[in-house]
């Protein structure tokens, strides 16, 4: 019975067997064509549901966005235009009268 892959089949096909060698052969072709098609609509099924489910959660969890830090100075080269600067929170350096964060960076919470 190696055609057969799921125990029910495979329980039906002994407990229907006849002996009779032609009878038993479409009997065993048939069980296989079916026990593919109930195979086929199992996954098919599994994977919907599971397609569905992560998007789903995919639909909950919002993205944990941090907003920069926007510093505009005026620049003392040769061009007149202002220094304008995007920075993380979490990073402090170069920003007048704060001092750099000696902690490092765990993640936004």
């Amino acid at each position: 019975m190696r055609e057969l892959k799921l125990n029910e089949f495979h329980t039906l096909y002994v407990t229907w067997k006849q002996g009779i060698p032609w009878f038993d052969h479409l009997l065993l072709g048939l069980l296989v064509w079916i026990e593919r098609w109930v195979i086929d609509q199992r996954v098919d099924t599994e994977l919907d549901t599971a397609i569905e489910q992560f998007h789903a959660e995919a639909k909950k969890v919002e993205p944990d966005y941090v907003t920069p830090i926007y510093t505009e100075t005026l620049s003392e080269g040769s061009t007149s235009l202002p220094e304008m600067r995007l920075t993380a929170p979490w990073y402090r350096e170069g920003l007048e009268g704060v001092e750099r964060d000696t902690e490092p960076f765990r993640g936004v919470s």
